[in-house]
């Protein structure tokens, strides 16, 4: 018996055939028996096969992925979502991507490493050619404009030079039309991502400044600093800091610190960070508690604590929720709130009106809640 499909399941590229019979399709059903032939063939999902992997750094892995034609367009810049089963859970975390995609449409994605990271871990130890990896639309607002003009400072730490990479090699295919820096921290050289290419491009165009700076290394080469992000390294090796656009890519604690530093100062300021803030005072000032949370859909109810993110608390009762970007960013985890009262943790600001969207993994709980998982 066939069941009808909505819309939606019909991907980017689909011809006029299968926009025919569309309606008369079950996509699980055709992926089921599609992928005994071949595991790539989906009717809607964006999959891609792994075509070259190659060790970057230390514990970090550059994954060259083939996508199928459900792939929609991918920016210099963005993030996908990354799924894989994981200990036969699926599994999903968000990663930009560090290549400029041409014709044949390939994306690279360069995977660090991280203690009890469940993807991380299985990309870099497990992940092999020939695998596959399922990808989410692009999402991410820190691209280039399409006639990029002035000077630019790029400020990277440790994973956070995944995106920026992407863009100074988007600027280096247009011969660096302009003056643009790069700082990039790291704790220590082994786990410098990409530092050949980055080093040969400083050479090679003349408007392209690489400033390496190094955390936890016992000695430093003569072109390298040390030491954390601060005023005084930043006035030490950025000189012209009011005439630059800074974009800024790192852990939550580092994109704070970079944007106080160079608030009033720079022309602009674009951050992503890739963990979230710590939670401030105020969001954490209430009393942690144990809330009773039902979920409709399932109908289960769960005691969690109320001094972690719903996500968190989630995953630790045993459930496996649509998640991505773990920091508010891509809304995979988006679900409705039916009834209760949660608090973004970042910001403090608490959100009391029933039928709301909220998102889990910024997300705690203050009251009992209903939510619609």
């Amino acid at each position: 018996m066939s069941v009808s499909a909505p819309a939606s399941s019909v991907g980017p590229g689909a011809g006029a055939l299968e926009k025919l019979i569309a309606p008369l399709v079950e996509p699980s059903v055709f992926d089921f028996w599609a992928g005994l032939i071949n595991p790539a063939w989906s009717w809607s999902r964006s999959l891609a096969r792994v075509v070259e992997r190659r060790v970057e750094a230390q514990d970090a892995v550059t994954l060259v992925l083939q996508p199928n034609k459900h792939c929609g367009k991918v920016r210099p810049g963005q993030h996908l979502n990354v799924s894989a089963w994981v200990n036969g859970r699926r599994t999903t975390r968000s990663y930009s991507i560090t290549n400029v995609p041409g014709r044949d449409k390939r994306l690279e994605i360069t995977v660090k490493r991280t203690e009890g990271g469940k993807l991380s871990t299985h990309i870099c130890r497990e992940l092999r050619v020939g695998d596959l990896l399922e990808l989410g639309p692009a999402f991410g607002e820190m691209t280039l404009p399409a006639h990029p003009q002035g000077k630019w400072l790029y400020l990277a730490a440790g994973s956070g030079i995944t995106p920026l990479m992407s863009l100074t090699r988007q600027l280096a295919a247009q011969k660096m039309p302009v003056d643009l820096q790069l700082i990039y921290w790291a704790k220590t050289r082994a786990e410098l991502c990409f530092q050949r290419e980055l080093r040969e491009l400083s050479q090679r165009h003349a408007g392209f400044r690489l400033q390496v700076v190094l955390t936890h290394e016992a000695q430093t080469l003569d072109d390298e600093a040390s030491g954390f992000i601060s005023q005084a390294q930043l006035a030490e090796l950025v000189t012209d800091l009011p005439e630059r656009q800074i974009y800024a890519c790192g852990p939550g604690g580092f994109i704070d610190t970079a944007r106080e530093l160079t608030a009033g100062v720079a022309r602009s300021f674009l951050a992503e960070g890739f963990t979230p803030s710590a939670p401030s005072a105020p969001a954490m000032a209430s009393e942690v508690t144990t809330v009773r949370v039902q979920l409709r859909q399932s109908g289960r109810a769960l005691d969690v604590s109320s001094g972690q993110s719903l996500l968190v608390a989630l995953e630790e009762a045993g459930l496996n929720p649509a998640s991505g970007c773990r920091m508010g960013i891509c809304h995979t985890c988006v679900c409705t709130k039916h009834e209760g009262t949660v608090q973004d943790i970042n910001t403090g600001d608490q959100d009391t009106e029933p039928d709301t969207h909220v998102r889990l993994c910024v997300s705690r709980a203050v009251t009992d809640l209903s939510l619609d998982l």
